[in-house]
């Protein structure tokens, strides 16, 4: 039972990764970071690689798998926030 609930644990991380995708897209097709708030997507950035440790100090594959999965995909938002904020700063 144990594992079951661990893996459905690691299912759900890996669908919450998926929940960035789109916005990640749209940043990508709009080029602009307006709407975007920074601050929430990097700050889910910071606990996805605290979760990342923990789940490696609690020898958790599907932890670690699952918020590395979501780090990626909300990594790439928080990172495209910053390129594209950058940007418009410097013409701006």
């Amino acid at each position: 039972m144990k594992q079951i609930v661990a893996v459905i644990f690691g299912l759900g991380l890996v669908c919450n990764a998926l929940l960035f995708v789109p916005q990640a897209f749209a940043l990508w097709r709009k080029k602009t970071d307006e709407g975007i708030s920074l601050i929430t997507f990097g700050g889910f950035s910071v606990l996805q690689a605290i979760g990342i440790v923990h789940g490696v100090y609690q020898h958790d594959l599907s932890l670690i798998l699952g918020m590395a999965a979501s780090l990626l995909s909300c990594g790439t938002v928080t990172l495209l926030t910053i390129f594209y904020r950058v940007r418009r700063l410097r013409a701006g």
